[in-house]
């Protein structure tokens, strides 16, 4: 002990926002450490900058650029007293300047030093690192010449289909699989242009596309005095546009032996850096069971809660500990393995409109009870377009893979997110898709089964036919629903409801004896039990059931059978012709987002499908598209510019 470099302190300041920031909180209060959040504009009244100890604004016109300004958190840091700084992860918790101005500042950087980070955040560097130490690597390009004649020439060495991938970036952005030589000038700038936007640094490297791989991830710790431990395998398969959705351990293909390889290989690794604190080491584990080193995470990861699940660690309490300069504490035989765990990422999404994401208001936010869920939402929260669409993880823990994929399937049926469209019945889909059951699903499982897992419920007509009936029992200025027979004459009540795609026209009439039924499909009864306040009661179709509710004006939300169903009350609103397709000429923003390139200009000849926009929202860029052949007219937007949902943006001639 007398040998030990200490660097204790007292008070954390949490440089980010969200789940994360709340997460982080939590442990280092067990811990009696005292907490500071930093917030931008639009975090204002967030929670986690309600539950801190301190905050600190350090927001600006962009509130997505406002936690990736340096000075600003060191500032705040100093200002509120801190002596360590967590990084969480995302915006600045693999920059290594951000590590360096937290040493030079006296601060103490809750995560591995600026040189682990440097060596390992490039990932043409982190390659060139793990060849030499022997770690197998994915085949590919990560030279300085990043000129496009060279990319394209190393492309077609390695051989199609090839991936694009950002040095300095993860979570998918900057990333693009390409199938052959024509596609790749068109996504190479695009890949290039996200990288840029979110990262800061435009360069790329090239990988051969391993086909249907799993991915593969191991948990590592470090400390100072040279320990290092592996706490097994996470396996994050299941994806879309390259981000992670589903993650469990341990994986359903990974052996005890291939285990202990892994781990051991990242073990190595590890030591071979002198790495201090929670790190990853990320591989493609092929069908036939090789794997190859991808990249490294220097930082906690957003799926860090499963590996909490089966080995009954804390990794925040452990990244407290060894950034004070404590030792780990425990070698690899101390590290046990219960059960599995499966957790989900929760996004405001429209997964039937490629997962584009969403934002607006939470009307109303109720999580399941018996699973641990981490979020930093309540109802009447705002989700913000500028920030990363995951809005909350779900994780479930049991003795078995089936029981903890129940426990999930169970829990995710009961949430209720109202107000913004989220993923929560395509995370379902997936759960319980045969594929993932048997835990077959590799890298390509969304886009293999996509159809499977987007396929349009069976029962619609009867969604619609409650959609009606929700509008009518819940109706502010209609008679206030009552129990048992009426004597009074019967009359039908016509509704107008659109939801999904498609507008409905349906009549309901409520009989004498006090059921409800439709007028043109009687098959359609239902008897009503009880109207609560966001609760419904109700018997149909030989089932007794409820289903939760939320209205707000001409809008209805309700919860049925996992499913939430959004609706409008079209019954009194005046028609409308809104060309959303772009079939008038005029392309439309789909999300709230920033235009970060305009394609076409005025007087360009354009075709339909051809992209004319690019915006970027929730970190990833999304390419807006001509919906009819013809002549730009106008351009009514410029790079840079904050634009919301419907807003037109290029006006195009037919013709």
């Amino acid at each position: 002990m007398s040998m030990m470099k200490q660097t204790p302190f007292f008070k954390i300041l949490i440089a980010n926002r969200g789940e994360i920031a709340l997460r982080i909180m939590r442990t280092a209060r067990r811990l009696g450490y005292g907490v500071v959040a930093v917030y931008s504009d639009a975090d204002r009244d967030a929670l986690h900058v309600r539950e801190a100890d301190q905050a600190v604004r350090i927001g600006e016109a962009l509130p997505a650029q406002s936690y990736l300004r340096i000075d600003a958190i060191i500032a705040a840091a100093k200002a509120s007293g801190a002596s360590a700084v967590h990084p969480g992860y995302g915006f600045l918790a693999e920059n290594e300047d951000f590590a360096s101005a937290c040493r030079d500042a006296g601060l103490v950087f809750i995560g591995p030093s600026p040189e682990a980070i440097r060596a390992m955040g490039n990932k043409a560097g982190a390659k060139d690192i793990m060849q030499k130490a022997g770690v197998p690597c994915v085949p590919g390009y990560q030279g300085a010449d990043q000129s496009d004649a060279v990319m394209q020439k190393e492309a077609k060495k390695i051989g199609f289909p090839v991936m694009i991938k950002a040095v300095a970036g993860g979570g998918g952005r900057g990333m693009r699989l390409v199938a052959d030589a024509k596609a790749f000038p068109d996504a190479l700038r695009s890949a290039r242009s996200e990288a840029q936007g979110a990262f800061g640094d435009a360069s790329v490297i090239l990988e051969r596309a391993i086909v249907n791989p799993r991915h593969i991830e191991v948990q590592v710790f470090g400390d100072r005095y040279g320990n290092a431990i592996h706490l097994g395998e996470r396996d994050c398969s299941v994806q879309r546009r390259h981000q992670k959705l589903i993650e469990e351990a341990p994986s359903p293909a990974v052996t005890p032996r291939l285990r202990a390889r892994m781990g051991q290989v990242a073990v190595d690794a590890v030591r071979s850096l002198r790495y201090e604190g929670a790190g990853t080491l990320e591989f493609l584990l092929d069908p036939s069971g090789e794997f190859y080193f991808m990249e490294m995470n220097t930082r906690l990861q957003v799926e860090h809660p499963v590996t909490e699940a089966v080995t009954g660690l804390d990794l925040v309490e452990l990244q407290l500990r060894v950034a004070s300069g404590e030792p780990l504490g425990l070698v690899q035989e101390d590290v046990r393995f219960s059960g599995h765990a499966i957790e989900v990422r929760l996004c405001s999404e429209d997964a039937g409109h490629d997962f584009m994401p969403q934002s607006g208001k939470m009307a109303l936010w109720q999580m399941p009870e018996g699973l641990r869920v981490e979020h930093a939402l309540q109802s009447g929260s705002e989700i913000p377009p500028f920030y990363d669409s995951m809005i909350a993880k779900v994780i479930s823990h049991g003795t078995t893979r089936d029981e903890a994929r129940g426990k999930l399937i169970s829990g995710l049926e009961q949430l209720a997110a109202f107000g913004v469209t989220t993923n929560q019945g395509f995370l379902i889909s997936c759960l319980r898709h045969p594929g993932f059951a048997k835990g077959e699903a590799t890298t390509a499982f969304i886009g293999n089964h996509r159809g499977e897992l987007l396929a349009p419920r069976q029962d619609a007509e009867w969604e619609a036919f409650l959609a009606a009936l929700l509008l009518t029992l819940t109706d502010p200025f209609a008679p206030k629903w009552h129990s048992g027979r009426s004597l009074a004459a019967t009359f039908p009540v016509p509704v107008r409801v659109e939801l999904g795609d498609g507008v409905r026209d349906i009549e309901i009439v409520r009989d004498r004896d006090g059921s409800y039924q439709g007028v043109e499909n009687e098959l359609y009864r239902v008897e009503i039990h009880s109207v609560g306040n966001d609760t419904v009661r109700f018997s149909g179709n030989g089932l007794t059931e409820s289903l939760k509710w939320s209205r707000g004006g001409d809008r209805l939300f309700f919860l049925y059978r996992g499913d939430t169903i959004a609706v409008r009350d079209l019954t009194l609103a005046a028609p409308v012709s809104a060309a959303v397709s772009g079939g008038d000429g005029k392309v439309r923003a789909a999300m709230n987002g920033r235009v970060v390139a305009v394609l076409v200009q005025p007087g360009d000849k354009v075709v339909a499908g051809q992209p004319v926009m690019t915006l970027e929202a929730m970190k990833m860029e999304h390419v807006h598209t001509a919906g009819v052949a013809g002549t730009v007219s106008a351009i009514d937007v410029t790079e840079g510019e904050q634009v919301t949902t419907g807003r037109i943006v290029v006006e195009i001639e037919a013709g």
